[in-house]
């Protein structure tokens, strides 16, 4: 195995920052913050259910002309916009929302949750005022199911409460489906997902960087043995068929021909005897 300073020195060194800045700054840290996040997204669905024509969410969509104007408030309301979906499947998503954030804060701890999360907010909100153009939370919640899925691979969920999904298996799809908001999605949307993992990145960079260089490493390891194996004992003198190419074939020496000569069992009896002056030319 490779010193672990070559492999692990980079998360060792984003762990140390991370630690610093927990010993100063987490008496700051937001306890339950999916929670707040997931109850004031179901506070805003119902008035917008209630009250549809209170235009509820054009005054938190994440504007960046408007903010220039004074509404500062868009900087963060946005990520109270909850999906569009209908009143039985909103209870669903909101209730996952609340799954996935709190297993990353009794992971992590609040004060890495909240770093993990206010990461995506404030790339998010960059990205927007880059393009010019406003964002939604989608992409936000989707880095959270990704890292969820990272640290719980196994995790299962019912899809249409009948069958049983791995996260991991979902995660793939979601990276499918960002690869394809990257390549044909207009520029606000690319902008979006892309920034939306940079909080991902950052907190699992250095752990992919270090699963790919073991793998490589036990590839070149496994290589020279693999090698080995290819190698045979036991070969035909006739057909040249080794027991590579076919496990089920005996091999025999002929005790009538001079010097070491094995046959399969195909030749065993069927071969011309291999004597001393023919082998020498004699």
């Amino acid at each position: 195995m490779p010193p672990p300073g070559l492999e692990y020195g980079a998360k060792v060194k984003d762990m140390k920052i991370l630690n610093r800045l927990e010993r100063a700054l987490g008496r700051y840290a937001i306890r339950e913050l999916m929670v707040y996040i997931v109850g004031i997204n179901a506070l805003v669905y119902m008035l917008r259910f209630a009250y549809p024509q209170s235009g509820a969410m054009g005054k938190l969509w994440l504007d960046p002309q408007l903010i220039m104007q004074g509404e500062v408030w868009r900087l963060v309301t946005w990520i109270f916009i909850p999906p569009a979906a209908s009143i039985f499947w909103i209870f669903f998503i909101l209730y996952f929302y609340y799954i996935v954030g709190t297993g990353l804060e009794h992971e992590w701890g609040s004060f890495r949750f909240n770093v993990y999360y206010f990461t995506g907010i404030f790339a998010t909100a960059l990205a927007a005022f880059i393009v010019g153009d406003g964002a939604t939370a989608l992409y936000l919640n989707l880095s959270l199911f990704l890292a969820f899925a990272y640290i719980y691979p196994d995790y299962e969920i019912l899809i249409f409460f009948v069958f049983p999904v791995k996260v991991k298996y979902l995660a793939w799809l979601n990276w499918l489906f960002l690869a394809f908001t990257v390549l044909t999605a207009p520029l606000a949307h690319k902008a979006a997902a892309l920034v939306s993992v940079s909080n991902y990145f950052l907190f699992f960079g250095s752990d992919i960087i270090a699963t790919a260089r073991r793998r490589g490493s036990s590839y070149n390891r496994r290589r020279p043995f693999k090698a080995a194996k290819k190698t045979t004992m036991h070969k035909c003198t006739v057909c040249q068929i080794t027991e590579a190419d076919n496990p089920q074939m005996d091999f025999r020496y002929c005790s009538t021909c001079e010097g070491d000569f094995e046959y399969c069992m195909d030749h065993l009896k069927a071969h011309e005897h291999v004597k001393k002056s023919i082998k020498d030319g004699e």
